[in-house]
């Protein structure tokens, strides 16, 4: 039995012929250069199953078989204008869409757990390049909404489908002092109502039945993706593999002390002479504290006991002298020092700073205090014990996705097999603030895994100061294009 042959009509033939040889040489040529950067594109991220796009090009360019631009030829004014501003909205979203998720994005400083080196109300230039972008968990995402789309309120990605972790190759890796923005690893878990402290401090807190079955306080409990997690901001203190301690607010590597961020931070309690004398606008503007790091602490009669164990004395009324909680740097600490109607400064105590991760660890480790702990580098295995598997549990479970069980006799179950050793699969950090004892950091939740790494902040492109008017320094304009360094 012959084979039935396909052919071909000779006006068919004629027609695609056609649709080649009528192609202006300038279409040849931007065609040309689309299709190399297709294709390196594909080339970075590793991915060949992109490649059959290039007959999407070869259409939209040459052949034309697919009416791309229908709407230019429609007689109906409206439909023209309409269909010109829905091309445009269109081609943008997908250009933002690239560039945020493979190139750069824009971050706002929320917090002050970075002052003095980084201020809240800085706009910083972030490089996805610097230590690679990563290929998106989830690709079918609104550009610039993190998780919740604004007004309508609701996600703004679908989480169908989940791509796994894959970085490409980027300029560099992180390195000891960089400032970091990643994405909170405790914040895969959310309490929609409350969100501040994380999920998992609340059950530790208030009970997991509690924070479960409570959705009137709490709110729903959504489980997020790591690319849709909140971004942070830190100082990579802690790298894979190093022996990590904090001794006095003083950390040390591997045994030995590292050298502190110029503008670090530590809070003090600070007394005046008389019942009277307060500090003014002119003092707080000339040790650069902010109008929300300004407490008087014994305006608050709640806060008698905290003085009196700080060892404040009280005056002759019985009650304080003006005390203020200030965060200060070294320089600012000695400006302080200087005014001669303040009589005494206590460092805040390292206790003051509540749980720290691991929560309800019996060894009872501060802020000011912490440590020694290994952080774990790819590759390494560790041997689990009943004192360390607290450290190390979250990861081997949540960030690495394995089974984890301890079984009544004290026995360790990984995925269902007996173990007392796991090997990681992935880098791990220690990120902390520069504002040390106001900074949420790695004290309170932990290691940060590589996959959580977003990228690294090159500079600070546009500066607000809440505190001050329009004409009264609003707009801090010595900070435009100002680098962020690791020192």
């Amino acid at each position: 039995m012959e084979e039935e042959k396909t052919t071909i009509s000779p006006e068919k033939e004629k027609s695609i012929k056609g649709r080649f040889s009528g192609v202006r040489k300038s279409r040849w040529i931007r065609f040309s250069i689309a299709c190399i950067i297709y294709i390196a594109f594909a080339i970075w991220l590793d991915n060949y199953y992109i490649l059959p796009g290039l007959l999407v090009l070869l259409d939209i360019y040459i052949t034309r078989f697919i009416p791309w631009t229908f709407w230019k030829k429609s007689k109906n004014k409206a439909t023209r204008k309409t269909m010109e501003w829905v091309d445009a909205i269109l081609y943008a979203l997908v250009a933002v869409y690239l560039i945020n998720t493979f190139f750069f994005q824009n971050y706002k400083i929320p917090s002050s757990s970075l002052e003095k080196t980084l201020l809240v109300g800085d706009y910083l230039f972030v490089s996805k390049l610097s230590f690679g972008p990563r290929v998106p968990n989830t690709p079918l995402s609104f550009p610039l909404a993190q998780h919740t789309m604004p007004v309508i309120n609701t996600k703004s990605y679908i989480e169908w489908p989940q791509w796994p972790y894959h970085r490409l190759k980027g300029l560099g890796q992180v390195e000891r002092n960089d400032i970091v923005v990643f994405n909170f690893p405790a914040g895969d878990t959310v309490a929609l109502k409350v969100q501040n402290p994380d999920y998992y401090t609340l059950c530790y807190n208030e009970g997991w039945e509690t924070v479960n079955n409570n959705k009137a306080v709490f709110g729903d409990i959504v489980y997020r993706p790591v690319d849709r997690r909140e971004n942070y901001v830190k100082r990579c203190i802690g790298m894979p593999g190093d022996n990590f301690e904090i001794r006095n607010n003083q950390v040390y590597i591997d045994g030995k002390p590292l050298k502190n961020p110029k503008e670090m931070q530590l809070n003090y309690y600070v007394m005046t002479s008389s019942p009277d004398i307060r500090l003014g606008e002119s003092n707080f503007r000339e040790l650069n504290v902010s109008e929300d790091d300004r407490f008087l602490v014994s305006g608050d009669r709640g806060y008698d006991n905290v003085l009196e164990y700080l060892g404040f004395p009280r005056n002759a009324d019985m009650g304080f002298n003006p005390v203020y909680r200030l965060p200060l740097t070294q320089e600012a600490l000695n400006k302080l020092k200087s005014y001669k109607f303040i009589t005494k400064i206590v460092p805040e105590p390292g206790d003051f700073g509540g749980d720290t991760y691991p929560l309800g660890y019996y060894k009872k480790w501060t802020r000011a205090d912490y440590g020694p702990v290994w952080i774990p580098e790819r590759g390494a295995v560790l041997k689990l014990t009943q004192d360390n598997l607290p450290i190390y549990e979250r990861v081997i479970r949540n960030y690495e996705g394995n089974d984890l069980q301890v079984k009544e006799d004290g026995k360790i179950y990984i995925n269902g097999k007996e173990t007392d050793t796991y090997q990681f699969k992935m880098n791990y950090y220690m990120m902390l603030g520069d504002n040390r004892d106001n900074s949420a950091d790695s004290r309170s939740w932990g290691f940060v895994p590589e996959d959580h790494i977003v990228g690294k902040p090159l500079f600070v492109w546009l500066s607000i100061d809440k505190d001050r008017g329009w004409f009264d320094g609003r707009i801090r304009f010595d900070r435009f294009f100002k680098c962020v360094t690791k020192d």
